[in-house]
């Protein structure tokens, strides 16, 4: 006779620092950020991005996002993330398990994503866009992923399909957006 409901097992990521400990990191990087105490780059062609911080826990990465550069449909594996926007806005657009939802960020805004978050970043304005982001445990891995429509059954929807997974090396900047 079961006596209670059987509740699903907790999912941590194998760090010690919490959703909010990296999106208070990326505050603060930010502000000093905007206080001059790391140089920016605006590349018309390319995201530029610049690691600041890299140890056994967080790799913390600067990037400029010109108008139009996005980066492309991806997770981060096993790691938990967090970003602020220095300047400018940029555009998240998230999968929420039938569709993707489109989020504003403007300056000033930080959002963190837990384990299994599978999100797009861009820059759809006109004038630039800076963000700081937080990754933690560094990254090692990610999966890039297509939304395709559901399988002919009828049903309303879409569906997510994985296109490649990537190993990620120590420092490398991909993945990062």
């Amino acid at each position: 006779m079961l006596l209670h409901a059987t509740r699903p097992a907790r999912t941590s990521a194998p760090t010690p620092l919490a959703l909010a400990d990296l999106t208070a990191l990326t505050r603060r990087i930010a502000a000093e950020v905007q206080a001059g105490r790391h140089p920016v780059h605006i590349d018309p062609l390319r995201r530029w991005y610049q690691l600041l911080r890299a140890d056994d826990f967080v790799d913390v990465w600067l990037i400029s996002w010109a108008t139009e550069q996005a980066a492309e449909l991806h997770d981060h594996a096993g790691s938990l993330g967090a970003l602020t926007v220095v300047s400018g806005e940029l555009l998240e657009q998230r999968w929420m398990g039938d569709g993707l939802r489109p989020r504003r960020l403007r300056a000033g805004r930080s959002v963190g994503f837990p384990l299994g978050h599978v999100h797009d970043v861009g820059n759809p304005a006109p004038a630039p866009a800076i963000s700081v982001h937080a990754y933690s445990p560094p990254l090692t891995a990610m999966s890039y992923y297509a939304v395709a429509a559901a399988a002919g059954s009828g049903e309303p929807g879409a569906r997510l399909r994985r296109t490649r997974s990537v190993l990620v090396e120590s420092g490398s900047s991909e993945g990062v957006g």
